[in-house]
């Protein structure tokens, strides 16, 4: 790469200055509502008991799953960082199928690529704390073929970034920030996940360690550390982005953490609400089959559904309920 003092990367979800947030209090960041915060990490409790309960002897029915989930896991992230692949588009390759249309090589090694690092994580995240080493070694798994030439590295000297409307961290300064990030999060174990989840998420994209792969990345991150400590992956899906990209704005004006937390307990529900339907044996219908047969309101529903306040979940962008009898 060329000697720059400025290298521009467009990235709608981030427009102020990070200044150097993670040496701030956390204190000084506003939360998400104690009392919505206690209520998400009640239910998601209370749902990860029974999974575990629902769980036993059925490793085969949880890899399906898991495999099941890594086209949309994939789609998801590549979408939000502006891909034009569709889910279908996104199957077939991962299938090696061949496609309608052309698309680029770059379309089509982040796919393969991304699908790498998400298979990858689901069996080492159960050995291996999450370190700097771990995290250069899946950025160098996700833009290999891509960008060799920045992968599995942090941004160097002369590489700053601009982010929106303000320009990244001095890149000298990336190193001791992602440990620090990493400490703080380690040190809060007695914290509930959800605002652990949201907070090194934001903080490690306002860091914008590398040129080129921090989103996806940083929701690999996410996913890393969730099956690290026991809990189910989430998908931050591409209908949600705006509401996704208002989350880092939120945090750039405010040090709040509220959107995302409310993004990332919404998630964990909702993947609890899929693997729970299937391990229990639920019968699984489209929400709008499941109004036309109760003769329910299928707008109420969809609501419901978005408020994670019924146990129904979105795949393949379906909305879709599990009924038990």
């Amino acid at each position: 790469m060329p000697n720059l003092h400025l290298k521009t990367v467009k990235n709608p979800s981030c427009s102020a200055p990070f200044h150097d947030f993670i040496d701030k209090s956390v204190s000084k960041c506003y939360h998400l509502s104690m009392a919505k915060v206690s209520s998400f990490y009640k239910k998601i409790s209370l749902l990860r008991e029974r999974y575990y309960e629902s769980a036993t002897s059925k490793e085969s029915l949880l890899s399906l799953i898991s495999e099941a989930e890594v086209a949309e896991q994939v789609y998801n992230s590549n979408a939000i960082e502006n891909s034009t692949l569709t889910l279908e588009e996104t199957e077939k390759i991962l299938l090696q199928i061949d496609l309608d249309r052309y698309i680029s090589e770059r379309d089509l090694f982040e796919a393969k690529n991304l699908a790498r690092v998400v298979s990858y994580i689901n069996k080492k995240a159960k050995e291996q704390e999450l370190n700097i080493d771990t995290i250069l070694s899946l950025h160098k798994m996700l833009l290999s073929n891509i960008r060799d030439d920045v992968a599995g590295r942090f941004r160097a000297d002369n590489e700053w970034v601009r982010v929106g409307s303000y320009i990244a961290i001095d890149p000298k300064k990336i190193t001791a920030n992602i440990e620090k990030m990493l400490a703080r999060y380690y040190a809060n174990s007695n914290e509930n996940i959800i605002r652990r989840i949201a907070m090194l998420h934001l903080t490690v994209e306002h860091i914008h360690p590398f040129i080129d792969g921090n989103g996806r990345i940083g929701r690999v991150i996410n996913n890393y550390l969730l099956i690290r400590e026991g809990f189910v992956p989430i998908n931050i899906k591409f209908i949600d982005r705006e509401k996704y990209y208002e989350a880092f704005r939120e945090f750039d004006k405010k040090n709040s953490t509220a959107i995302m937390e409310d993004i990332v307990g919404k998630a964990i529900m909702n993947s609890y609400h899929k693997r729970l339907a299937y391990l229990e044996g639920a019968t699984i219908m489209t929400l709008g089959d499941y109004a036309k047969k109760y003769k329910l309101s299928h707008s109420n529903l969809l609501n419901k559904a978005n408020r994670q306040t019924i146990e129904a979940f979105l795949e393949k962008g379906v909305w879709k309920i599990g009924v038990r009898r």
